[in-house]
């Protein structure tokens, strides 16, 4: 099957099709594919864009410069997203690989981007990259004015796995300072990171 005819088949109606179609161009691909695949991140059909976010998910590292300088630099925020969303991708595609100190960064300054659907893509990425991304997430956590950032902090650090993250939560959910909503959001997060933990520990044993 031609390249062209993978790409057409990024959008179509049946996920098997699709995912097939993401396998195929991350093993056959040259240099034009990545920026191919980056340029489908401005199109209107979501379908076809989400594919595109998954398939640089599927290439890896190699992709991560491309989706940085975009996430840093594009006008538009539903390419910001996707980038977001990509750097995910790389990261759950990829576990066993450490993830790019570049890739790290610009989701760092992300976190700052004043749009919702870029800055929580963002704390999510970091979420999935895990432990190398914790100091950050922390980091911002106590520096940020914005409350839907400082919740799905909350939520990442909930999810990750990282038995540093109990104390942090500890702290803020008896902080009688801080704000009620991030108070039970912490507190929450606390129960599910120690659900996690044993889960893991249980699933080493």
């Amino acid at each position: 099957m031609t390249t062209d005819s993978l790409f057409e088949r990024l959008k179509h109606p049946n996920p098997n099709l699709r995912k097939k179609a993401m396998r195929e161009l991350a093993a056959a691909r040259d240099e034009n594919t990545i920026p191919r695949l980056m340029s489908i991140l401005s199109e209107e059909d979501v379908t076809y864009r989400r594919t595109a976010v998954k398939t640089l998910g599927v290439i890896g590292t190699d992709a991560v410069p491309f989706v940085v300088k975009s996430l840093l630099n594009s006008d538009n925020v539903t390419v910001k997203s996707s980038c977001a969303k990509a750097l995910a991708q790389i990261s759950a595609h990829h576990p066993d690989l450490p993830f790019p100190e570049e890739g790290i960064i610009g989701l760092k300054q992300a976190l700052d981007d004043p749009n919702p659907i870029v800055n929580i893509p963002a704390v999510m990425a970091l979420g999935e990259i895990g432990t190398t991304a914790f100091e950050i997430l922390v980091e911002t956590l106590n520096t940020t004015d914005n409350l839907a950032v400082a919740v799905a902090i909350l939520n990442a650090l909930g999810s990750m796995g990282d038995s540093r993250a109990i104390e942090v939560l500890s702290n803020l959910s008896q902080d009688e300072t801080a704000d009620t909503y991030i108070r039970e959001s912490a507190t929450s997060a606390l129960s599910r990171l120690e659900m996690v933990i044993q889960y893991n520990t249980k699933d080493r044993s």
